[in-house]
């Protein structure tokens, strides 16, 4: 095997996703102790004073103790080079979360032991179910009160239509929580509390057949417990099948807290041995192969001013395939220019390094002066061809944007354009004014709060949000219809994006069909055609 199909195979691409408050971020940082890019962990929640998560960069999320933005992280353990997708936990984030799994190969889903499958962990995983992505499940926080365990495994099967196969098992949980049992070794491994934000912890192994020494460790009660539910669950649960799992029919459970470091070097280990090397893509040329075919990438999300200093644009592409090599020249196909990327580099957060090479499964960040745009594709100069494009979700929430300080104009257009194509957000305009009203459609509440800040913090501009009451979005197929007359509703919105689309806002679901009778031949579609 030679040495860039060696490199190419032991990549490992992953994306973190959870409900709010599992304890993903908490669980990403424990990663990156043990592979040894960070000393200490920071703490996501506390004191100003406090480190804040390595993962949380922007200054809203270290001021509310959440994740708003997807953000990369690489690290080596044991011979493999990891990239970790962390994704927002909050709902009002799911877009991007979406289109960061499309840059995945796997997903780990944490599960919080006392509160089971949330509503957000229904919504993403119904994303890696069609994208038919390996799933991986850390139930955590067993350090606390939890629920039965049986009962979470069911609860997994049932909610989310996937088998489960535990391969550990836990001892109590809160503080009856003795350790896990390691199914396939058939040992014992006893939890000790450890400091936080170490990853030293005394872990003792016990083989289930010393039973006068487990009972001596774990008591007789937690011993008798022990034996009963591993007959049980032998007896119960899905055999351990890797084709399964790599199809994405199967998931293995995991049980630890990574608060306190307990299981997750356990889940990693066994993480690595079973998730496979960089998948290939799906382009329109048919199947790209990551180790047969040259350097190809797609970006799937762009961040503007990660560097406060520079407002600068970055362009996060995960290589499908190939090695890219610095100053190679590569294929911009939706700009149809040959081009050479600017500054590529490996992201830590919001730490940098400038690369010289990189491979099919890494996330590279290169600078983008403002021509790439999510979902596009770049590869070598003599070759075209596309991957699929990443899914639009309409938005649910509009309000109508007004300027505090009309002087600040130019920087006002320019961040809310900027802040858009980063695709958390989507802006419209009155349909027969230019940029003076501009209307901003989102997924969730809480973006809202996030583009007041950022308009603030990065552009120095204050807005005033007025909220609309449109709650569906349309965009018209047909763009030969004269929209002057348009026969509507009257909860009816006529507006443009900023390519010029005709677009209709209604405040009821009925109006949409109501405005399709009255219009002979008009064509409404959900999604945003290019």
């Amino acid at each position: 095997m030679s040495n860039y199909e060696q490199e190419i195979n032991r990549r490992r691409t992953f994306a973190i996703i959870s409900h709010p408050d599992a304890g993903k971020t908490t669980l990403t940082e424990k990663f990156l102790l043990y592979g040894g890019a960070i000393n200490l962990a920071g703490s996501v929640k506390g004191k100003a004073t406090a480190r804040h998560a390595v993962s949380d960069w922007m200054e809203i999320e270290k001021e509310r103790g959440i994740s708003v933005t997807s953000s990369v992280l690489q690290f080596e353990y044991d011979g493999f080079c990891i990239n970790i997708l962390d994704t927002p936990g909050h709902q009002d984030f799911s877009e991007d979360t979406y289109r960061t799994l499309m840059a995945a190969d796997s997903a780990v889903m944490v599960i919080d032991a006392s509160k089971g499958v949330e509503a957000q962990t229904r919504k993403l995983f119904k994303v890696c179910v069609m994208r038919k992505i390996p799933i991986f499940t850390f139930i955590n926080k067993m350090d606390r009160e939890a629920n039965d365990t049986f009962e979470l495994l069911d609860e997994i099967e049932k909610e989310l239509g996937i088998a489960t196969c535990p391969i550990n098992w836990p001892i109590g949980c809160g503080k009856r929580f003795k350790g896990v049992y390691d199914r396939d070794r058939q040992c014992v491994l006893t939890y000790s509390d450890t400091e936080k934000g170490t990853k030293e912890g005394e872990i003792t192994e016990i083989p289930a057949s010393e039973q006068d020494k487990l009972i001596g460790v774990i008591g007789q009660e937690a011993a008798d417990t022990l034996k009963d539910e591993i007959e049980l669950l032998d007896g119960a649960s899905a055999e351990f099948d890797l084709d399964l799992v790599r199809s994405g029919d199967l998931t293995p459970v995991f049980f630890g807290s990574a608060l306190t470091n307990f299981g997750v070097e356990f889940f990693l280990q066994h993480f690595l041995k079973m998730t496979t090397t960089p998948l290939p893509r799906k382009a329109d040329t048919g199947l790209i192969v990551p180790d047969e075919h040259d350097f190809s990438a797609f970006v799937f999300k762009i961040q503007a001013n990660m560097n406060r200093a520079h407002r600068d644009r970055i362009a996060f592409m995960r290589i499908c395939s190939g090695k890219y090599e610095a100053s190679m020249e590569v294929k911009h196909v939706q700009g149809g220019k040959v081009m050479r990327l600017s500054q590529p580099q490996q992201i830590m957060a919001s730490e940098r390094k400038i690369l010289d090479e990189a491979y099919a499964g890494d996330i590279i960040g290169v600078f983008d002066p403002g021509i790439f745009s999510i979902g596009d594709t770049l590869c070598m100069p003599k070759e075209q061809f596309c991957y699929e494009g990443i899914p639009t979700f309409a938005p649910e929430h509009f309000a109508r944007v007004r300027q505090i300080d009309t002087m600040k104009r130019k920087q006002f257009v320019k961040g809310i354009t900027q802040i858009a194509q980063e695709g958390a957000i989507q802006i419209f305009q009155e349909f027969n004014t230019g940029m003076e009203e501009i209307i901003v459609g989102v997924v969730g509440v809480l973006q809202f709060d996030v583009l007041k800040y950022r308009l603030e913090n990065e552009y120095n501009v204050e807005i005033r949000l007025e909220n609309l009451p449109y709650e569906h979005i349309r965009w018209i197929e047909n763009k030969e219809i004269d929209l002057n007359k348009l026969v509507g509703t009257s909860d009816m919105k006529k507006i443009k994006d900023l390519k010029g689309n005709p677009l209709l806002l209604f405040v009821n679901a009925w109006s949409v069909g109501m405005t399709l009778e009255r219009n002979e031949g008009l064509k409404l579609s959900e999604f945003g055609r290019d």
